[in-house]
């Protein structure tokens, strides 16, 4: 649970990144309550009056984090599953015996990895909901953000029951301060018709959707072919149907399906082509590639169309998968993975995935995801002790220094704030 500071205060910091591009020395953020009540250095705006004073010294202060693709069921595992470069298709079996065999139960596992986000700076969850999933550790947490129901059914008897499944989680309204929404898991796991039934459920209901596309060589060859190893390990499981898709389909039919949806993150993205690319970056108000870097390097994919899809003006947000296939839940490490593989994309852009962006593609960028007055105060505080003293992006994406703080909608998180 959140720990309350005081109805109004003020943090100054060295550094304020604001989160739309600008960084401010010497800065401050006021708060009044849940919401930023002031931003800006002492030249542009006084700070609000009879707040209390919080000078944190050499501190970056940066929007809080946005983790937009989670599955929090895996957080009590120590390292991911299997050696890196393995084959998507060859880790999904040792995933599905993992959740045979565990023994701590979801919830557990859930709330080990809510504790784990908010203590590395996340204050906004895109969370996939399986099996065994309650709910209870998200209303007991300090942090807030989406949990999308997932949905697997590739088989054409499995549609109905499914697809009523889907109506009824549709429809549950058991969570405080998070939203929901649908996932249809894959195109090698749910059917295209029963694809099309979850959009239209989520278009009627006003529901996102979240959906694993273009992830791996063998998911496309899947579509193009209806044979590769996908298909043989389906088969194996006795879960393939010739009548699940259509021989000869691409991402780009998945992708024109989920336009309609009111809101849709399209998770990894890893094989987009060109058409794919310009398809997303025409529909980028209501549609956002997920990008998970280090699950990406785990799994050796080819290099992501990252860069070609900022080009464009596609959406592009962040996440860390799980820990089936990532070594920690801490966006902080993620963005500084990113920073050290991706040396092209500009440093005041890795900030905006890990914030603006992921905010607006869980439809709350009007709320959170920049510092700015009337915005939610929710904030990570970084020290900023190492690095170099002439660039403030150095400070935090070059050096290991840790989180000191987590605010979210104005009350702690995680951490402490001197005097509180």
């Amino acid at each position: 649970m959140s720990q309350s500071i005081s109805s109004r205060f003020t943090l100054r910091a060295r550094y304020v990144f604001d989160g739309r591009g600008r960084v401010l020395e010497d800065g401050f953020v006021s708060v009044e309550g849940a919401l930023i009540a002031a931003v800006g250095t002492g030249d542009e705006v006084s700070p609000v009056a009879d707040s209390d004073q919080i000078d944190l010294g050499d501190v970056a202060i940066l929007p809080g984090l946005v983790n937009a693709h989670t599955h929090l069921e895996f957080s009590m595992l120590s390292g991911p599953l299997g050696q890196p470069g393995i084959r998507l298709v060859d880790w999904i079996p040792l995933v599905i015996a993992h959740r045979t065999e565990r023994v701590p139960s979801v919830d557990e596992s859930v709330a080990v990895g809510l504790t784990e986000s908010a203590a590395s700076g996340t204050t906004l969850l895109g969370e996939i909901a399986t099996e065994g999933w309650s709910g209870a550790p998200l209303n007991q947490a300090a942090i807030g953000g989406t949990v999308f129901f997932e949905v697997i059914g590739l088989l054409p008897e499995q549609r109905a029951l499914r697809l009523e499944q889907a109506r009824q989680r549709a429809g549950w309204h058991g969570l405080q301060g998070w939203q929901t929404g649908l996932s249809p898991h894959a195109p090698y796991s749910v059917s295209q018709a029963l694809v099309a039934d979850l959009v239209e459920l989520a278009d009627r209901r006003r529901l996102p959707l979240a959906m694993h596309l273009a992830e791996s060589p063998e998911e496309v060859e899947l579509l193009r072919t209806g044979r590769g190893p996908f298909r043989e390990w389906l088969e194996s499981m006795g879960l393939w149907s010739p009548d699940a898709l259509a021989c000869g389909s691409r991402i780009l039919d998945y992708l024109r399906m989920l336009a309609t949806a009111p809101r849709a993150l399209v998770i990894h993205g890893n094989y987009l082509d060109e058409d794919e690319i310009a398809f997303l970056a025409r529909h980028c108000r209501t549609m956002s590639v997920v990008y998970c870097p280090r699950t990406h390097a785990f799994f050796g994919h080819a290099p992501h169309p990252v860069e070609r899809l900022l080009a464009v003006g596609a959406r592009v947000a962040l996440g860390t998968d799980s820990r089936a296939s990532n070594p920690s839940l801490s966006m902080l490490d993620e963005m500084r993975f990113l920073a050290r593989a991706r040396p092209g994309i500009p440093r005041e852009q890795i900030v905006q995935l890990a914030t603006l962006f992921g905010a607006e593609a869980l439809g709350v960028g009007d709320r959170t995801g920049s510092l700015e007055a009337g915005k939610q105060a929710d904030m990570v505080l970084v020290s900023a002790a190492q690095g170099q003293r002439y660039d403030p992006y150095s400070a935090v994406l070059d050096s290991d220094e840790p989180v000191i703080a987590t605010i979210q909608s104005g009350r702690l998180a995680f951490g402490e704030l001197p005097n509180c």
